[in-house]
């Protein structure tokens, strides 16, 4: 259990009923689905899908929900997964202000600090890694990729 939730009690009343959802008949669960998500149950729900997202809510609604930047970092999969059907989802990283990048081109290492609006290299302050990037090698870079933040691409590995 994450440690957010550790000193939290339970609630009875949720207990309650979550210890009941096993033995509730379909036609209840159907009802108590439209209630909780204020729309008819998907057709393709059964018994054990309606339990479950019964259940799921009930807790959200109780113990708290998704974070927003979780919330946001999902929209973003989604947005990214319908985008491209068949192609690889990356969780962005986030990288703390105060963090240094460490980079060696060249026989040359070049370092940046990571700022809360930006990234500092070489005394001037950029708004991209991509753009570092481009200063350091003289042509166009993923930025993150670059300083291996980013795994390549299949295309990527094939083509360097």
């Amino acid at each position: 259990m994450p440690a957010q939730y550790q000193n939290q009690g339970t609630d009875p009343a949720v207990e309650a009923e979550l210890d009941r959802l096993p033995t509730t008949p379909i036609v209840t669960l159907r009802k108590r689905y439209r209630e909780l998500y204020r729309t008819e149950p998907p057709k393709s729900f059964g018994p054990d899908l309606l339990r479950r997202s019964i259940a799921h809510r009930i807790q959200e609604r109780v113990y708290g929900g998704l974070s927003a930047s979780v919330q946001r970092t999902l929209d973003q999969l989604l947005k990214a997964a319908i985008a491209k059907p068949g192609g690889r989802l990356e969780l962005p990283r986030r990288i703390k202000p105060g963090s240094e990048l460490i980079r060696s081109w060249k026989g040359k290492s070049h370092r940046v600090i990571v700022m809360a609006d930006g990234f500092a290299y070489d005394g001037a302050t950029f708004p991209s890694l991509s753009e570092i990037a481009t200063r350091i090698t003289g042509t166009r870079w993923n930025g993150p990729r670059f300083f291996g933040l980013r795994s390549a691409t299949r295309e990527d590995a094939g083509g360097k």
